[in-house]
């Protein structure tokens, strides 16, 4: 602080604060890319970087806003520090659905049929309908036309 401030918060009755530790600023998230994991797996290391990078930082200001707040005891000041806490907080879910998702992503090819190559029903709706309402296997019957041996 410079001697004027002293002064001020001297005359004023102002205690004077010792900073806090600040953590080391980390530079935004370099994308690391490998070149031998799939996209998927890239693209979710990425953006679960970036979310606790984005939470970190949302930290780092909700401290900020509080110590704001509390000096100023505005209540515009606590309703954006309870806005900043609930956009931290929805950063969070994010990060949890991240997982979820990634979690989907894998196990889809599992669970599809690999036989299963071009599936293709060929009718009315009400024929598909019938089809599916059966418990029993149903035999979709073969609609392609018989060729004809006989020319008029």
């Amino acid at each position: 602080m410079t001697k004027l401030e002293d002064k001020v918060n001297e005359i004023l009755g102002i205690e004077k604060k010792e900073p806090k530790e600040t953590k080391e600023f980390k530079p935004l998230v370099p994308r690391r890319e490998d070149k031998e994991s799939p996209d998927v797996d890239n693209d979710y290391k990425y953006s679960r970087e970036n979310y606790y990078n984005l939470i970190e930082r949302g930290q780092e200001a909700i401290e900020g806003i509080l110590d704001v707040a509390r000096e100023g005891q505005h209540p515009r000041a606590y309703e954006v520090a309870g806005a900043l806490i609930k956009n931290v907080a929805d950063t969070v879910d994010k990060l949890q659905d991240l997982q979820k998702k990634l979690k989907d992503l894998k196990e889809l090819p599992k669970t599809a049929n690999p036989q299963i190559k071009n599936a293709l029903f060929v009718g009315s709706t009400a024929e598909l309908q019938k089809m599916l309402k059966n418990d029993e296997d149903t035999k979709v019957k073969d609609i392609t036309p018989e060729k004809d041996n006989n020319k008029d």
